[in-house]
């Protein structure tokens, strides 16, 4: 099985900054595109930014600008550094990847969810 773990989320005053990880692990053979999404109460859950194996990216309208998404293809991690922070950020932020990896003897191809960091965004 293989699994994301995140880490890096909390309280931050309006203007601020974060940086979120998530690390990918397991029998890894390849993670196609990585990405962040975030869901604050009552909302739907929306995507923030994705990565593609090749380094192309992608971000919401409302992120552009301030968030920056990396990944490091060898540590098999994916970054979201978060400027400029405002209250409307506020809300869990969740990884998100595309793996193809070794289960029960077999290749298989999924895509996988972390558990979620909590973003505040707060003076």
């Amino acid at each position: 099985q293989v699994q994301l773990v995140e880490s890096g989320g909390g309280l931050v005053q309006p203007g601020g900054s974060l940086r979120l990880s998530c690390a990918a692990s397991g029998s890894i053979l390849s993670i196609n595109h990585m990405g962040w999404y975030r869901q604050a109460l009552g909302k739907e859950r929306e995507l923030v930014a994705v990565v593609t194996s090749g380094g192309t990216t992608n971000y919401a309208d409302s992120v552009k600008g301030r968030f920056t998404i990396s990944r490091d293809n060898v540590k098999n991690t994916v970054y979201l550094q978060m400027n400029s922070l405002k209250p409307e950020d506020t809300a869990v932020y969740y990884c998100n990847a595309y793996i193809l990896y070794i289960s029960t003897g077999r290749n298989r191809a999924s895509g996988v969810w972390g558990q979620g960091t909590q973003v505040t965004v707060s003076s």
